[in-house]
């Protein structure tokens, strides 16, 4: 089984032989001029970094640069690594933890066809081989489809699925999974809907199931899994949900099927919200907490 830091690198291949990797190359030249400037904001703009986020990394590397009086460009290149790491370190990018004992509750949000399903089943498979408890909740009430394929996965597993009829209450859903949970498991990771075209809807119920749970007497935790694919689209995703209910971290799916990774940066600047867990493949074990240092070694792995 592959390790941490080796799943990281797998994730991040199509990006590093893609964009980033050009990027590493542009300091084997023996000075730093403006062209070097205007090549590496090209390329990390074109990596789907983000025009905000390239200006802010760009500026913040020239006047590192200049205070420190750095001319060798591979010390540069040093420094860049440094910056990308200070900006993807967020706070309060922790696993999720148990309090006192207790039950950990997990929502799953995001819109339809970002891969909530096939994230979830992960991170219990994850949990699972860490020794813990977990029972699932398909508050996805609204698509049967969606009830099966979290029946399916919790057969697979091997672990208990708290489900209601189609077109049932999700936060009653939940509800019951956290009261048979509190005695029963360690964590109850629940699936939500995602029908974006119906926003306010969809927010007034992700809002409604938290207070349910909160009544139940657990916060619980929120989850957004974002697909990396969709790239800054994700980013108008991710608002939207961190508007209706408080955002704890990002689960963000298909890191490994794009080849414009730099979203990541993006993602940490702009929306100030930890990554927790990158999707490196298509395995059940192909999941990895999210590490500024691994994401970022991985990324200069070539060239550097």
């Amino acid at each position: 089984m592959l390790g941490f830091s080796r799943k990281t690198e797998q994730g991040v291949k199509r990006t590093r032989e893609a964009w980033w990797g050009r990027v590493v190359n542009l300091f084997d030249r023996p000075d730093v001029g403006d062209e070097l400037w205007e090549e590496l904001e090209e390329l990390l703009v074109s990596a789907d970094v983000g025009v905000s986020t390239t200006a802010r990394l760009i500026e913040l590397l020239k006047v590192r640069v200049r205070k420190e009086n750095i001319q060798e460009p591979d010390r540069i290149r040093n420094a860049l690594k440094e910056e990308i790491v200070a900006i993807l370190t967020v706070e309060g990018a922790e696993p999720f933890p148990l309090k006192n004992g207790g039950v950990c509750v997990i929502l799953v949000v995001g819109v339809n066809g970002v891969g909530k399903t096939t994230s979830i089943a992960k991170l219990a498979h994850s949990l699972k081989a860490q020794g813990r408890s977990v029972m699932l909740a398909a508050g996805d009430t609204f698509r049967a489809a969606a009830i099966d394929q979290l029946k399916v996965w919790g057969e697979r597993l091997k672990v208990p699925v708290i489900a209601h009829q189609p077109g049932g209450d999700p936060a009653a859903v939940v509800y019951d999974a956290v009261e048979t949970a509190i005695k029963n498991a360690d964590f109850v990771i629940a699936d939500t809907a995602g029908r974006l075209h119906t926003k306010f809807n969809l927010m007034e119920e992700l809002k409604k199931i938290k207070r349910v749970a909160s009544k139940a007497g657990v916060e619980p935790q929120v989850l957004l899994v974002l697909d990396a694919t969709t790239g800054q689209n994700g980013l108008s995703q991710a608002r939207y949900f961190t508007e209706a209910v408080d955002v704890t971290g990002i689960f963000l799916a298909k890191l490994d099927s794009t080849a414009k990774g730099g979203i990541v940066l993006a993602i940490c600047d702009e929306l100030k919200i930890p990554i927790l867990y990158i999707g490196t493949g298509q395995e059940l074990e192909d999941l990895a907490p999210f590490s500024p240092g691994d994401f970022v070694e991985a990324l200069f792995a070539a060239g550097s």
